[in-house]
């Protein structure tokens, strides 16, 4: 299993966080507002920030043309299918309930590394994939009637988290070589573009004026997300092994159901907890260094993320 950085630990906390109070943020931005076009909004703020970043790192903007291809298949499997489909399942699904159902990719992960890219799964990595796929559907005990009601949405989060385990068992095979935080830019730049298309050609005559809360929304989305978390998030894909940069994010939805029940009055049972329990399992599972690692490692050891 992979020992993290402290500076790897501390942005794997900052992300949960950024990304687990994002969901009910996410719900209350979309009602009574069009989603593709709040995803667009989200994202050309977004988008400018992150390259004054990359401007203001020296960071090269440069990606080789017999990598486009590559680009474009990461972009497809980590983003395209991401922010289509979630943003309007969100619409029809509890904010807890859909950041549920986003996070079963570490399950999927699991089963099409497995499959797909001959991934073997230690022990260790198999019990902790296992209490995951558990703690998802101790989340989703109470919702299974209400969510049988809400077929589309259910099946849009879950393609969404399907092609997010393929993306990211893609983005750690990379043979792109370029800085990461290149590599998000001009993937962030692409999804914008398709998520403009989408709103212009579906949502155009539902365009409103954001309200001043829609706008707070917008521009949390926009830094927090789309300007670092997703950074982040593909920095842990392509440093870290699979199944330690998927089941450590466990956490996010388990905060999303938490942060729902708190802000928008979503109702909370002993699954729940039993949940908790079994996820945060989940994640020492992969993060926990063995005896060994314990005895080889030394002070400072770990890529950098920034």
């Amino acid at each position: 299993m992979h020992t993290l950085s402290r500076q790897q630990l501390i942005l794997l906390v900052l992300l949960t966080l950024v990304w687990g109070f994002n969901w009910p943020i996410m719900k209350f931005g979309v009602t009574g507002f069009p989603p593709l076009t709040f995803r667009t909004a989200c994202m050309w703020i977004g988008l400018p920030v992150l390259g004054l970043f990359l401007v203001w790192r020296g960071v090269s903007f440069r990606i080789g043309r017999q990598h486009w291809r590559e680009l474009a298949v990461l972009t497809v499997f980590n983003m395209l299918f991401w922010h289509t489909l979630a943003i309007l399942a969100v619409q029809s699904l509890s904010s807890g309930r859909a950041a549920i159902l986003g996070y079963t990719m570490p399950v999927f992960s699991a089963v099409i590394g497995a499959l797909w890219f001959g991934q073997r799964l230690s022990p260790r990595a198999g019990f902790g994939v296992a209490a995951a796929a558990l703690g998802v559907v101790l989340l989703l005990w109470h919702e299974i009637s209400t969510l049988s009601g809400k077929p589309l949405g259910v099946a849009m989060m879950l393609v969404a988290a399907g092609t997010w385990a393929v993306g990211t068992q893609l983005m750690r095979r990379t043979r792109i070589d370029a800085p990461t935080l290149a590599i998000s830019f001009w993937m962030t730049l692409l999804t914008t573009v398709w998520m403009t298309l989408m709103s212009v050609l579906f949502e155009r005559d539902a365009w409103v004026a954001p309200n001043p809360w829609q706008w707070m929304a917008i521009v949390y989305n926009a830094l927090g997300v789309f300007a670092f978390a997703q950074v982040v998030w593909l920095s842990m894909a392509r440093d870290l092994p699979p199944i330690a940069s998927t089941l450590s994010v466990m956490f996010i939805p388990v905060l999303g159901v938490l942060s729902g029940a708190w802000w928008l009055s979503e109702v909370l049972h002993w699954q729940d907890g039993a949940a908790v329990a079994l996820v945060m399992l989940a994640i020492a599972t992969v993060l926990w260094p063995s005896p060994a690692r314990i005895t080889r490692s030394q002070p400072g050891q770990g890529k950098q993320f920034f």
